[in-house]
């Protein structure tokens, strides 16, 4: 990370917004989607929000700012069974947020051939502490922008015909607090870990706004067997973590929707990405870019490391 605030210049960000507009009208013109689900300005000057449109007149309401930083996906998850059958979706998605999708296709929660991906090349977006109208620099740039390899998102069925400019070059900043942790005693890291989990107060908005959590009921939801304890105190709040955790690993595109909406700042993602790096070095894998019917934690073969079988 620089050590001086460098300005990101996303004056491209205009022209993918006319360029998603006019795409949006000629697919609701030619009737080849039912719906499309973006982002439109929200009432703060220069926030955006999520929308859902579902005709060519709402088209002129997309955008694509610095201030698009809502995973979309998770809008297809979430509300799918009362989503009816009447065609295809369209769908505004930046790099991070085709992980999901392609995470989600793995898994059978979409189908392909049910969406029309709209990609975005995205030169990053801004942190979720951050004011809008703020101008997007390497100082007001989200954490999971320091780290992306998809700045212009592959397979998509339409992207805007631009040419991202070059930015400044910025470090990991997940990388650069994981391995100060690894260098920590197991007892440190332990106690590091204890503290953070121990600001849990159970909302559950880390839940709510991954696109991976679409269980119906929560298996830590459960009293019958009560699985996790679901009163905000260390052990089941530790627990609540540690199970969300394994559930994502292998799994998690990095989006880092359930730190930006965490309401005691708990390093969520910091987790995920330590989990990600440990699946990078043992199976050389790397969750969102291949649709695959299972992950390394559901299968087994020949390559696997079996140094533990005694």
């Amino acid at each position: 990370m620089p050590l001086t605030s460098q300005p990101i210049d996303t004056s491209i960000y205009a022209t993918i917004t006319a360029a998603i507009r006019s795409e949006a009208s000629r697919l609701f013109t030619a009737a080849e989607v039912v719906a499309i689900i973006g982002y439109a300005a929200a009432r703060r000057v220069g926030s955006a929000q999520p929308v859902i449109i579902t005709d060519a007149a709402a088209a002129e309401t997309l955008i694509f700012t610095e201030a698009c930083v809502n995973n979309l996906a998770v809008y297809l998850t979430k509300a799918k069974k009362e989503i009816p059958k009447k065609g295809k979706i369209g769908i505004i998605v930046k790099g991070c947020d085709l992980k999901a999708l392609v995470g989600l296709m793995g898994e059978s929660q979409l189908k392909r051939e049910d969406l029309y991906l709209i990609g975005i090349p995205c030169a990053g977006v801004l942190a979720s502490a951050v004011q809008p109208a703020t101008t997007l620099t390497t100082e007001t740039i989200a954490s999971k922008c320091c780290e992306c390899d998809v700045h212009l998102p592959l397979g998509c069925d339409f992207v805007p015909s631009v040419t991202l400019p070059p930015g400044p070059q910025m470090e990991s900043r997940y990388s650069e607090e994981i391995a100060r942790l690894e260098a920590l005693t197991p007892a440190e890291r332990w106690a590091y870990w204890k503290e953070q989990f121990a600001k849990c107060i159970k909302c559950y908005a880390c839940r709510q706004i991954c696109p991976f959590c679409f269980c119906e009921q929560c298996l830590c939801d459960r009293n019958k067997p009560q699985m996790v304890e679901t009163t905000p105190r260390p052990a089941g709040n530790t627990a609540w973590h540690i199970v969300r955790a394994m559930h994502l690993a292998g799994r998690c595109a990095g989006c880092a929707e359930c730190e930006r909406v965490c309401p005691m700042d708990i390093p969520l993602n910091l987790l995920n990405r330590k989990m990600a790096k440990e699946l990078k070095e043992l199976y050389d894998y790397e969750a969102g870019f291949e649709i695959n019917d299972k992950g390394p934690l559901t299968m087994f073969t020949e390559k696997d490391d079996q140094s533990f079988i005694k």
